[in-house]
């Protein structure tokens, strides 16, 4: 009989990723890890950042809030004051300035709360008036 005969034999084709493939992949899988720990480790540092800035914000209020008091039953000496926050706020630092207006029965009080090293100008400051 004059038929051909198909052999699958030596034909088979395997499917699957080339080593070179795979390569291309693993880096561009290692490139993307690396910028999302970068990204972490920014959104860490900056969560300590804002987190100073809000205690320090807090912080002045509670002393200005304070002064204000104290003015108006009048145990305020209205002059440059300073000084350490106690435990557990003993790194944060204050101080009370005033400054005259151009009516005479107001005064303006500022607080000043710095954190941190002096030569980084880390520090909040909130101004108000004494009547």
């Amino acid at each position: 009989m004059g038929g051909t005969a198909l052999s699958t034999r030596g034909s088979t084709t395997a499917r699957g990723f080339t080593l070179l493939e795979i390569m291309v992949a693993l880096a561009i899988i290692s490139v993307a890890l690396v910028a999302l720990l970068a990204l972490g480790n920014r959104s860490i540092a900056t969560h300590a950042r804002l987190q100073q800035l809000t205690q320090a914000t807090l912080l002045a209020q509670q002393k200005l809030a304070t002064a204000e008091v104290d003015a108006r039953l009048g145990r305020l000496e209205q002059i440059r004051q300073e000084g350490v926050f106690p435990e557990p706020y003993a790194a944060y630092r204050w101080r009370l300035e005033f400054a005259d207006t151009p009516l005479p029965s107001i005064r303006t009080v500022t607080v000043t709360v710095a954190w941190g090293e002096e030569d980084r100008n880390e520090f909040v400051d909130l101004t108000s008036f004494l009547f």
